[in-house]
C-alpha cells in the first residue's frame, strides 16, 4: 500500500506523518515549528524516504500560481517560494494548500463530512478561517484568500481591531474569550464555564453569539451540506459552542438552507488538516 509524507506547517510545531491510502497515520514527528524557510524544507526532506508524494498544509496564504506562501507567523510578512524550494529537494510530486483546505479535505475524506461534497470547516483558535468544498472541489479564490472568514463584518460598531484582523476574529477568536473574561487563554474560561462560572458562561455565550451569525453568513452564501466547527476552540469548546450555534443558524440563515445543513464537531481535531494533507498528496500521485 502507498504512503504519503503529511505535513502540517503550525505556527508554533510542526507535524510530519506517514500516512496510508485508508487514512493509517504509520508514524508521526511533532517538533516546534522552523522560523526559515530553508529549515522547514530540510526537515520535509529529511523525512520523505519512500513516500509516493508529499502534501504540506500552512497557516496562511498559498497562492497555486505562483507555487508562493505568506505565512507571517513563521517566515515573516514576505512571500516565500515554498514549491520551488521543496521541487529542488524533493524528488516526488508535492502539493501545497493552505490549512484551511486541509482541514475541509480531511474532514470529508475520514470525518464529519465524510463523502459529502459540499462543506464548510470552521476553524476557530487563535484566529478564525474556513475551509470551503463546493461540489467537490476546494474554493481558494483568485489569489488564495477565499475563507478568510474572521474578517466577516457582523457589528457595525467598527473599532480599530476590527482593521487588523476582521469583527469575527477579534470578537469570537480564542484570544477574544481571554480578553473578555480577564483571563490569560481561552482554556481556562472554557473550564470556568464548564464549572458554572456565570460571567465565564457569559463571554462563551457572546462569541457563540457572534459565531452563529458567521455560520448562518456561510449557510446562506454556500449551501453546504455540513458546517464542521474546528481548531483549538471549536472542537475544544464544542460541547458548550455547538447547540447555541445550532439556534443561531436557524435564526439567522436562509431558512430552507438552514433546515438541510447539520452543524457538527470536527471528528479528526488536530489531525483535520494533517489526514487533509495526506488526501491532496494521494491525489496527486
Amino acid at each position: 500500500m502507498r504512503t504519503v509524507l503529511a505535513v502540517d506547517l503550525g505556527g508554533t510545531k510542526t507535524t510530519t506523518a506517514r500516512v496510508d491510502e485508508e487514512g493509517v497515520v504509520v508514524d508521526r514527528l511533532k517538533v516546534p515549528a522552523e522560523r526559515t524557510l530553508e529549515d522547514a524544507v530540510a526537515r520535509i526532506a529529511a523525512h520523505v524516504g519512500d513516500a509516493a508524494a508529499v502534501g504540506v498544509i500552512v497557516p496562511g496564504i498559498y497562492t497555486p500560481s505562483s507555487g508562493c506562501a505568506w505565512c507571517p507567523n513563521l517566515w515573516g510578512t514576505g512571500e516565500v517560494p515554498l514549491l520551488a524550494a521543496l521541487q529542488a529537494r524533493v524528488s516526488v510530486p508535492v502539493v501545497i494548500d493552505s490549512d484551511r483546505a486541509g482541514c475541509v479535505v480531511g474532514e470529508s475524506w475520514l470525518g464529519a463530512a465524510r463523502g459529502l461534497r459540499d462543506v464548510v470547516f470552521v476553524a476557530i483558535g487563535t484566529g478564525i478561517g474556513v475551509g470551503i468544498l463546493s461540489d467537490g472541489r476546494v474554493l481558494r479564490g483568485a489569489h488564495g484568500i477565499a475563507g478568510a472568514a474572521g474578517w466577516f463584518a457582523l457589528d457595525p460598531a467598527w473599532t480599530e481591531a476590527y482593521g487588523t484582523m476582521g469583527c469575527w476574529e477579534a470578537e469570537a477568536a480564542g484570544p477574544a474569550i481571554a480578553r473578555h473574561a480577564g483571563r490569560s487563554d481561552a482554556g481556562a474560561v472554557v473550564e470556568a464555564a464548564r464549572a458554572g462560572d456565570p460571567g465565564a458562561r457569559a463571554v462563551i455565550a457572546r462569541a457563540a453569539g457572534y459565531t452563529a451569525m458567521g455560520v448562518a453568513n456561510l449557510v446562506s452564501v454556500i449551501n453546504p451540506e455540513v458546517v464542521v466547527l474546528g481548531g483549538g476552540l471549536g472542537y475544544g469548546a464544542a460541547d458548550l459552542l455547538l447547540d447555541p450555534v445550532r439556534a443561531g443558524v436557524r435564526r439567522w440563515a436562509q431558512p430552507i438552507a438552514a433546515a438541510r445543513c447539520r452543524i457538527e464537531a470536527s471528528q479528526l481535531g488536530e489531525d483535520a488538516g494533517l489526514l487533509g494533507a495526506a488526501r491532496l498528496a494521494l491525489d496527486a500521485c
